[in-house]
């Protein structure tokens, strides 16, 4: 059921980060239209929840057959973002490992050694680090798989263009990694840049789940011509059905190698019969309560897992 083939693009392991501070970050905020500050003065109750929702994460994704590394995050300095490691690492196939440039300070230190070495142990192969965070001094950012959808088995990158995803930066991703980039804009529906491209798009081995009404028309067809060029069947998803987090999903592989489509109970909720039916056919669909990380973090689930094999 569900076969996924000799496809690189299902993550086979995924590394996530145990919470030990999550809160609302007003300084991400400021460029994150997804988070909410409602109620963010509840901070303990939110700390605690954020936990919760965390565990049970993990115990749902494991039970569900899929190789989850939880590691913990550090106590100092507080880093209310740490649950969402997506975006300051990538791991790749022949061992490189990159670190990529944050835009907010207040992320920057959840670039932590220790956690190559823990990751090390565990036998994900770091064999070069390459480390793109001196982009930092120029104020030109890219946050890992929150700024590019990477298509491995193409050597294709998708990204938009906002605060976080500078060219310059992309072009240097390029550059070592030998990708080829189809770049756009993405706006929100107050005609904000869209901070990620991985809220508005979900790249699967065999097909796409996008928010086309979200990039320009101009642009549009680029994106299109791409994606049907690899042979993606585009799964549309709408403004609001984005905004319910349904772009920020991750295609992973079980422990029998079946395709697992893993997203929110939000995520999920917002989506039609033709579509879960449409995404049924190629992975069993997952979905995972997360309401307090969404709320507060402006992420999802796909934000917190790293595919680290």
């Amino acid at each position: 059921m569900f076969p996924c083939g000799m496809s690189k693009q299902a993550a086979k392991r995924i590394m996530m980060m145990r919470p030990k501070h999550f809160g609302f970050d007003p300084s991400t905020a400021r460029s994150n239209s997804f988070q909410s500050q409602e109620g963010a003065n509840e901070i303990a109750a939110i700390e605690n929840k954020a936990k919760l929702e965390f565990e049970e994460a993990v115990s749902k994704l494991r039970s569900e057959g899929i190789d989850v590394i939880a590691l913990d995050d550090s106590d100092n300095p507080v880093k209310p973002n740490a649950v969402f490691p997506n975006n300051w690492v990538s791991f790749h196939d022949d061992g490189r490992v990159l670190l990529y440039p944050m835009m907010t300070e207040s992320r920057r230190s959840e670039r932590r050694e220790e956690v190559l070495t823990q990751l090390a142990e565990e036998g994900i192969k770091v064999d070069e680090v390459i480390d793109l965070s001196g982009y930092e001094a120029e104020e030109k950012f890219l946050e890992s798989t929150g700024s590019i959808i990477l298509d491995y088995d193409h050597k294709l990158l998708y990204a938009c263009i906002s605060t976080r995803t500078h060219p310059a930066v992309l072009d240097k991703f390029c550059e070592l990694m030998g990708y080829e980039a189809v770049v756009f804009e993405a706006f929100n529906k107050t005609d904000e840049a869209i901070y990620h491209t991985n809220v508005l798009m979900c790249l699967a081995a065999k097909y796409a789940v996008i928010c086309l009404d979200a990039i320009p028309l101009i642009q549009r067809e680029d994106v299109s011509s791409a994606l049907e060029r690899t042979d993606h069947e585009v799964i549309e998803i709408t403004m609001d059905q984005m905004y319910a987090f349904a772009g920020n999903m991750l295609e992973v592989l079980n422990s029998e190698g079946e395709s697992v489509l893993v997203m929110s109970q939000t995520a999920y909720e917002s989506l039609s019969t033709i579509q879960k039916s449409k995404l049924s056919s190629y992975s069993k669909l997952v979905s995972i309560p997360i309401p307090t990380i969404e709320k507060y973090g402006g992420g999802s689930i796909r934000c917190m897992m790293c595919k680290v094999e």
